[in-house]
């Protein structure tokens, strides 16, 4: 725990995440940290964009997989509007993908749920003061896989292949040719080595590639 000085604000922290018990628990144990004080709460991306800036949020903890807008998008979008503010990716998914994926969006940091209070808080201090936080082994692991092989049309073709919708009806959703649509899923469960698309996308997922 970190005494903070006499004159000093604590760092205020915006949580964001769909499931209200985990925002809950978080909030619970940062609000113990003198220096950091949770000042909003968010079930989605759209959410934190539309307070972000009213409460001066100092540092934002996002979750990655959230509706209406996920938390990828809005560590981009923040960096972009609202540069002042840090982002720090808590998530579930410990996959390399995601971690990629989140510090090319902007986030200075990625940790699991279940990292102890203690380095959350720290990892929140961090941030805030301008620095990174990364997990050594999701990096190395990171590193050793390489950047997502997919494109950025193959990810959204092969993201509404995945619950099995026919050829026909995902070009005319997508507003492409069927045999543009072939062409892509095609390219997807090749960069995969899956068989067939719902293995690919599968797969895919599980990098944190979608």
């Amino acid at each position: 725990m970190v005494n903070l000085p006499d004159g000093t604000e604590p760092i205020r922290v915006l949580l964001a995440d769909d499931q209200a018990l985990v925002r809950g628990a978080l909030a619970a144990l940062l609000n113990l940290e003198p220096d950091i004080t949770v000042v909003a709460q968010a079930g989605n991306g759209a959410e934190v964009l539309a307070v972000v800036q009213e409460y001066r949020v100092q540092v934002a903890l996002l979750d990655i997989q959230m509706p209406v807008m996920d938390g990828l998008r809005t560590a981009a979008l923040l960096r972009s509007r609202f540069p002042e503010c840090k982002v720090l990716m808590v998530t579930t998914f410990d996959r390399p993908g995601y971690f990629r994926a989140a510090l090319d969006a902007g986030a200075s940091g990625f940790l699991v749920k279940d990292t102890p209070s203690a380095e959350l808080a720290a990892a929140v201090r961090r941030v805030q003061s301008g620095g990174r936080v990364v997990d050594p082994k999701l990096a190395k692991k990171s590193l050793g896989q390489g950047a997502n092989p997919l494109t950025e049309r193959e990810r959204e073709v092969l993201a509404c292949a995945q619950s099995g919708t026919p050829v026909a009806q995902l070009a005319a959703a997508l507003f492409l040719s069927v045999g543009t649509v072939r062409n892509h899923l095609s390219s997807a469960i090749s960069k995969t080595g899956a068989a067939n698309r719902i293995e690919a996308a599968y797969v895919a997922h599980e990098q944190g590639w979608l």
